[in-house]
């Protein structure tokens, strides 16, 4: 029993950061609250003294927010609606999203380490690449019809190019050299390309899926124009349509706060595959 002790007594104590210790979170929370706040007070300050009647003050989208997602305010169509329509929206974000992902990585990977390969292909996705996704909405809804498909089709357009080009950029990042030092220790074939290429270009396939994620959620407003009736994007639609801007707001804000949680959630997924690398944590 006295050895174990010893050992702990003996092993050097972990560094209690900034970041990691309580202060350090309380201080990086008030940080990260000075903006939003202040974003805020001008709001609140821009539409009393402008006097205009199309934006609603902050308390107004606020009590919108809370009849979005509770009910008991104004009972009308989008009370107490917000989980039908958010996880109608998740579930095409997502969809869409895994779909990329399980195009644009191994695409990328490919492209990356093959000449031959993207003398083939790099031409004609740089003449795709730079066309509106919102372009594609009227062949969308010819090919798959109007509905959850078309939505599905646009968020995935939307998030392949990040995930692809981040892809091919992380793999001729590897210094070549990594491939010559696994070659001498005898790391061939599958094994080299799981050790040195797919370990050496993680960081960057993981810039690549925040950024798909980012677009999924952007471009699901624009998906959800081709007649769904459930989804954010559908509510934002209508909202406008009403001319209830509160309603509208109420809809960006509850995308980006979705958008904004999928985003830890692709980073805490980072960070523990890169624990071996801390400077490519996020």
């Amino acid at each position: 029993m006295a050895e174990p002790a010893a050992a702990a007594a003996l092993a050097p104590a972990l560094p209690v950061t900034a970041q990691n210790s309580p202060a350090g979170w309380r201080g990086a929370t008030a940080l990260a609250l000075v903006v939003p706040v202040l974003l805020l007070l001008l709001w609140w300050a821009w539409v009393k003294w402008s006097g205009t009647m199309l934006i609603p003050l902050p308390q107004a989208v606020a009590v919108m927010m809370w009849d979005f997602t509770f009910g008991g305010v104004y009972d009308d169509a989008f009370s107490a609606t917000l989980l039908k329509h958010l996880s109608a929206s998740t579930g095409r974000v997502f969809f869409g999203f895994g779909l990329a992902a399980l195009a644009g990585i191994p695409l990328g990977l490919m492209l990356g380490r093959s000449q031959l390969l993207r003398m083939m292909l790099d031409p004609m996705l740089s003449l795709l690449r730079p066309i509106p996704v919102t372009a594609w909405l009227p062949l969308a809804m010819i090919f798959f019809g109007l509905g959850a498909n078309s939505a599905i089709f646009l968020v995935f357009l939307g998030a392949f190019y990040p995930i692809m080009l981040n892809t091919v950029f992380g793999v001729r990042s590897v210094d070549p050299r990594l491939f010559e030092a696994a070659a001498m220790l005898g790391c061939t074939g599958t094994a080299q390309f799981r050790s040195v290429t797919l370990r050496g270009a993680l960081p960057s396939i993981f810039n690549g899926l925040r950024l798909g994620l980012s677009f999924a959620w952007i471009l699901i407003v624009v998906g959800e124009m081709t007649g769904v009736q459930l989804g954010l994007g559908a509510v934002i639609m209508d909202a406008r349509t009403l001319s209830r801007t509160d309603l509208v707001i109420t809809g960006m804000i509850f995308i980006g706060i979705a958008g904004f949680l999928c985003d830890r959630v692709i980073v805490l997924i980072n960070n523990r595959l890169m624990r071996w690398s801390p400077q490519h944590h996020a």
